[in-house]
């Protein structure tokens, strides 16, 4: 991730490999076409908690205090629907949650339609720590990610970070798992260099 970038992409479903396969126009052998899947529909409470994960995010950030309530009014009025949003949206009908915008109803239905919501990004990255802008240039660490290593656990560099994970730290934390811890892992070792021989001093 490029911490130069100016927006944020929130993603909670996976892509859908399929279709980009049949974007490649690849021949395949008879009887082995790809089939045809749709992407799993999104629950109310997810949606709700991508809401409040970029409300924190731009908390953080110092944010306008509005922009901030107004996602976190969004996450209850999705919660209180009678019905799933992603059947309200698939109708092509407003959603009836009280005080919703226009820009923040489209970026639900982004977010429904597509598994991901992309935002604006209000970070100025020079009132950042700088353990924290050395963690984000490790991939998978985006800036909450990034914030959360550094001040529940003291991390402050990929190093330490590869270090963490090699510990099963990471994995204490909540919201974190094996394979995420893995991932940070691997990530932080193509950064530097670091491997497991190295741990072991060498021996192979």
């Amino acid at each position: 991730m490029s911490i130069m970038q100016l927006t944020q992409t929130i993603q909670i479903l996976p892509p859908a490999t399929n279709r980009v396969r049949n974007q490649l126009n690849q021949p395949a052998l008879p009887g082995l076409e790809p089939e045809e899947t749709t992407l799993p529909k999104i629950t109310n409470r997810q949606i709700a908690e991508a809401l409040s994960s970029i409300a924190e995010l731009l908390e953080y950030q110092n944010a306008n205090t509005y922009r901030i309530q107004a996602y976190r009014n969004a996450a209850r009025g999705i919660l209180e629907l009678d019905e799933p949003a992603a059947e309200i949206i698939r109708r092509g009908e407003k959603l009836p949650v009280p005080g919703l915008g226009r820009r923040l109803h489209f970026r639900i239905a982004e977010l429904i339609h597509t598994g991901t919501m992309t935002f604006y990004n209000d970070f100025f990255m020079q009132s950042l720590p700088p353990a924290v802008r050395r963690l984000m240039a490790i991939e998978h660490v985006g800036p909450s990610t990034a914030i959360r290593l550094y001040e529940e656990l003291g991390i402050q560099t990929p190093e330490q970070l590869w270090w963490a994970a090699h510990q099963q730290r990471i994995r204490t934390l909540r919201g974190f798992g094996v394979r995420s811890e893995a991932r940070l892992k691997m990530a932080a070792g193509r950064l530097t260099g670091k491997t497991e021989q190295v741990q072991l001093g060498g021996v192979a």
